[in-house]
């Protein structure tokens, strides 16, 4: 019954070549289903979808002089979060000069660790077989300022600490123009070497608070594991 489990994923996954062991639970491991869906937990904490514009921010008539915000509202349930308010920035301002209302910025990060064998796969496949590792996410345009999100990705070893392989990127914004769409952000992971366990998901990004506050929102992040297709 297992190596008919076995065939199954083989055919299903296209595993050619790929190492599958006897011992392996092979009924379990095609109910896990690793390949081809999201690993990540909660991919849109806003219920926005990257199918649809972002919001347009909403003004209100009247501002409103509550106390300073420094995170968007959402439901971040399977993520860590944490929040870096930064210092007022007075570059540009003359000695002396009386200044009503300063922008505040803040850093609104969030991660997850996604556990590879917990999610299905097992230890000789990526040690030898080496599946491709796609990382997506999609941020608002949202004209906060010209570095409104970070990313970075790692791939760690058993210990959850050792990296083995790592992806960052810090897009610079052009804030002369004003399209307010989602922009992408993706990376593969491919031949990354043996003792990869973990992905260590992390993107940041910033928010604005002057009288008002102006987040910059994200949707569709997206861990996927896909079997890499051997020539004929």
């Amino acid at each position: 019954m297992s190596a008919e489990w076995r065939t199954r994923c083989e055919a299903e996954w296209t595993l050619h070549g790929a190492p599958m062991p006897d011992s392996l639970d092979w009924k379990r491991v095609y109910e896990a289903k690793p390949f081809g869906r999201n690993l990540l937990k909660n991919p849109a904490p806003h219920g926005l979808s990257k199918d649809t514009p972002p919001p347009e921010p909403e003004l209100p008539e009247v501002p409103t002089r509550g106390p300073p915000r420094f995170q968007p509202d959402g439901d971040f349930s399977g993520w860590t979060t944490s929040v870096e308010v930064l210092p007022y920035d007075t570059t540009g301002i003359p000695a002396g000069a009386v200044v009503c209302e300063l922008p505040q910025y803040s850093w609104f990060s969030m991660e997850q660790v996604v556990d590879l064998k917990a999610e299905g796969l097992w230890e000789k496949l990526l040690d030898e077989f080496q599946p491709e590792i796609v990382i997506q996410d999609w941020y608002e345009e949202s004209q906060v300022h010209e570095s409104i999100y970070q990313l970075n990705v790692k791939l760690l070893g058993a210990d959850k600490s050792t990296v083995i392989s790592e992806h960052a990127v810090s897009p610079t914004e052009d804030l002369r123009t004003y399209s307010h769409t989602w922009k992408e952000v993706s990376h593969v992971f491919s031949g990354y070497g043996p003792g990869v366990r973990y992905v260590h998901f992390l993107h940041r990004l910033k928010n604005n608070f002057m009288v008002e506050f102006y987040p910059t929102l994200f949707t569709g992040s997206s861990v996927i594991v896909r079997p890499v297709k051997t020539s004929s």
